[in-house]
């Protein structure tokens, strides 16, 4: 069975890989904008299903298609990647002693099948000052990544702890997705122990 990432993120793709499955990834041309009112869990699952059967419908045959997208959600409001280096500064700064979430939307399909959950973690961050912050977003990290942080690189150096599946921060649920595929054939233990 061929099975497809729909998304270029390496972060994705590292954790996928660790799965033990094999794998293409292929990015979806869905616009993101269409969706902007959509609150945080209702974002993610639909942007999750769209870049998913976006590409399943781009592909011949009946390919399994995975789609994901990850928003930090802070007082009920999504925070995607920054626009700029300020606009990080400013995410960090309000992140910055609180606690926040991050929701994934995860999406399964093929042929007319489709699965789609939503996976959110508490994070907290510890209290950041000014000068640490733009120390960090003078890195270059926070700028591909939803609430300017990535907690896998120096990011983790934000973070005071997390309440949940900490791939799923990474951007990719992998105990969730696990059980998904399942669903779907895919056993990823038991292909690891052939």
């Amino acid at each position: 069975m061929k099975i497809v990432l729909a998304s270029q993120s390496p972060r994705r793709k590292e954790l996928l890989g660790r799965m033990g499955l094999e794998f293409v990834t292929q990015a979806s041309k869905i616009d993101e904008s269409a969706f902007d009112g959509l609150e945080a869990r209702e974002l993610v699952a639909t942007l999750s299903r769209e870049k998913a059967q976006w590409i399943a419908r781009q592909l011949d045959g009946e390919p399994l298609v995975i789609g994901a997208d990850t928003v930090v959600v802070r007082d009920g409001a999504a925070l995607g990647k920054p626009k700029d280096a300020e606009d990080a500064v400013a995410m960090l700064l309000s992140l910055s002693g609180r606690d926040h979430q991050v929701c994934t939307g995860v999406t399964v399909c093929r042929g007319d099948r489709v699965l789609t959950q939503v996976e959110e973690t508490q994070v907290t961050f510890r209290e950041l000052t000014e000068a640490e912050v733009r120390q960090y977003v003078s890195t270059g990290e926070p700028m591909d990544k939803a609430g300017a942080y990535g907690i896998q690189g120096l990011g983790g150096l934000l973070v005071e702890g997390i309440r949940g599946d900490y791939s799923n921060v990474v951007g990719l649920p992998v105990c969730r997705l696990g059980q998904m595929l399942k669903d779907f054939g895919v056993d990823c233990l038991a292909l690891a122990g052939r």
